[in-house]
């Protein structure tokens, strides 16, 4: 895996990185509708255009497998394919984005535990829950920092 920073976010990117953002949501938010997919799915592209840090893992073909968003130490966003889960590149990116930037915190969605449970492996734990998103969604979120380094 090729691990890049993307400096520059051209629509083709973009496109590429929604595609991996569905694969990834329809495998592991299970709680959301079809039409709050569909809903949420048009608000993607200008959140990966205005993330500050946008980070990428790219398969042996140059295709994007995996990306994070990084702002102000906080994890905003990590979605993987599902062909590549549960082979450490979720790992190998936290890592990265704790060496590179700083990461200590982030928000996961109460209703995905293999994401929670994830984040506890990698030495995040629960400060703060919401009983709603930041969107005023009916969607917990759990607040977690790094308490330690994994």
């Amino acid at each position: 895996m090729n691990i890049i920073e993307a400096y520059e976010k051209p629509a083709h990117l973009i496109q590429s990185l929604l595609k991996v953002w569905e694969q990834s949501v329809r495998t592991t938010h299970l709680f959301l509708s079809e039409s709050e997919i569909m809903n949420i799915r048009e608000y993607v592209p200008q959140a990966l255009i205005n993330i500050e840090n946008l980070v990428i893992a790219k398969d042996e073909n140059n295709i994007p497998v995996a990306f994070m968003g990084i702002e102000n130490e906080s994890l905003e966003m990590l979605f993987i394919t599902p062909e590549e889960r549960g082979k450490g590149l979720g790992k190998q990116l936290i890592q990265y984005g704790i060496e590179h930037y700083s990461i200590k915190k982030l928000a996961v969605n109460e209703q995905n535990p293999q994401a929670k449970g994830f984040y506890e492996h990698m030495g995040f734990q629960v400060y703060k829950r919401t009983d709603h998103d930041e969107q005023g969604n009916s969607y917990p979120l759990l607040y977690m920092s790094l308490s330690q380094n994994p």
